[in-house]
């Protein structure tokens, strides 16, 4: 007997059910106005009707190799009919394998992961294990960070998401950011390294277990650190005994055109955490790298903390095969050819529009930052906030099919890994039309 489905659903149909009984993320529930999606190939999503949409933000800077490749599916589709799942105290090849991998990949001395469901548990493991190796409590982050949505990545967070969820984890204390809310450029190395240092004394070094960072801003700007930054902090947390814990959750896996973000500065930091590239979020994953010492530590004590989904066998097929899939296509190499593209694509906006007031991007991880004047710099948007400008342009994406992330003042320009220069250009040509909106706000126009 043959397999029968029934007659898949409208667009209107699965837009009024998912609203009618499941809840969305960051959203006000009666506000919320989702896009139907019924499959995707390469870097385009196609509605139920038939819509094609460029997905030029790998939907939340997470799907790297692109939407369908067939060798992750099939990668799923074998594990899963030969063990879909063992609790994390047994071992399977695909944990050996992956754990060996991951090894060859990772900065300097980091030879041992810890596999979680996805970035904000990598965060939470990371404050675990953190604080059990140092004995400390305390750990420092910045304002201009988002780290995930429970309870310790919000704590955290710096961003406004944060206040309502606080009450969060005690312990949690802020150094300042490179780059300021409403300037063009980041501070100078040495003031933001000098207030970096001024917290640690003034907290006490003997009390805090960690420095979090995002190696490269993600959410929050795609704030690409000056040279010299990520050196110093690694320097100051040797110099007190801290651990420096990088957030490569969004910037790993290719995204800046290496397979960490911080590879770019050479450094190794003591934990790393790590997700959404890792399976190309074709299914949940996460993980903590640690350092050999760290690692060692743990042989002779015990480690308090657990995921019953921890070591999924499925997901980590599937970290495997997307593994190989950056490796075959390289695609690592052509988030490095196409940064300078894409780059030239940022000036040339910004020389045509008035709007647009800053530009940045490290292989494919990019924005434009739109504002009312260039000289004084004023964002398009205030602090936290939104404008007409900025929403007409959000629908303009949605009516031309364009995804991508607008937040703040700011459009983000971070598609699939597998793009190609084509492709690149199209996405753009929709940008080109719609800062049309945007210029239209500009201070005199």
């Amino acid at each position: 007997m043959g397999i029968t489905t029934a007659p898949g659903m409208t667009a209107e149909e699965i837009v009024r059910l998912s609203r009618q009984h499941t809840f969305f993320s960051w959203s006000v529930q009666g506000a919320v106005d989702p896009i139907p999606i019924d499959h995707a190939e390469g870097v385009y999503l196609y509605t139920p009707d038939g819509k094609r949409i460029l997905d030029f933000n790998s939907q939340l800077m997470s799907v790297n190799i692109g939407h369908g490749n067939r060798r992750v599916v099939d990668a799923i589709t074998e594990q899963a009919l030969k063990l879909q799942y063992v609790q994390p105290a047994f071992v399977t090849e695909p944990r050996a394998r992956l754990g060996q991998k991951l090894a060859e990949i990772l900065p300097g001395d980091m030879d041992k992961v810890f596999f979680t469901l996805g970035g904000a548990e990598a965060i939470e493991n990371a404050i675990k294990i953190a604080r059990h190796y140092t004995g400390r409590h305390k750990v420092l982050a910045r304002y201009r960070a988002y780290h995930g949505a429970t309870m310790g990545a919000m704590t955290l967070t710096g961003d406004p998401r944060r206040w309502a969820n606080e009450p969060g984890l005690v312990g949690v204390v802020r150094y300042p950011d490179t780059h300021r809310w409403g300037e063009k450029e980041p501070r100078p190395v040495e003031e933001s390294l000098r207030g970096l240092e001024d917290v640690i004394v003034y907290e006490g070094p003997h009390t805090i277990a960690a420095v979090f960072l995002e190696t490269i801003v993600g959410t929050n700007g795609i704030l690409i650190p000056p040279d010299g930054y990520i050196r110093g902090v690694r320097d100051l947390c040797d110099k007190y005994g801290i651990l420096m814990v990088a957030d490569e959750v969004m910037a790993g896996f290719g995204r800046t055109g290496r397979w960490f973000a911080i590879d770019h500065w050479d450094v190794t930091p003591d934990l790393m955490t790590m997700a959404k590239g890792l399976t190309s979020s074709y299914l949940p994953l996460g993980a903590v790298a640690m350092r050999h010492h760290i690692a060692e530590k743990f042989d002779s004590m015990m480690y308090f903390g657990g995921l019953t989904y921890s070591s999924h066998p499925v997901s980590l097929a599937a970290a495997l095969a997307t593994i190989e899939v950056y490796e075959d296509e390289r695609l690592i190499e052509n988030a490095a050819r196409l940064g300078p593209v894409m780059r030239r694509h940022h000036e040339a906006l910004f020389a045509r529009h008035p709007s647009v007031g800053a530009h940045r991007n490290l292989g494919l991880f990019g924005i434009l930052d739109l504002v009312r004047s260039r000289d004084p710099f004023v964002p398009m948007t205030p602090f936290n906030g939104t404008s007409d400008e900025m929403k007409a342009i959000g629908a303009f994406f949605r009516d031309a099919g364009l995804y991508t992330m607008i937040a703040n003042n700011s459009i983000h320009t971070n598609p699939p890994l597998s793009i190609t220069e084509e492709q690149l250009d199209e996405g753009f040509a929709i940008i080109d039309r719609a800062l049309d909106i945007a210029d239209r706000g500009v201070a005199g126009a």
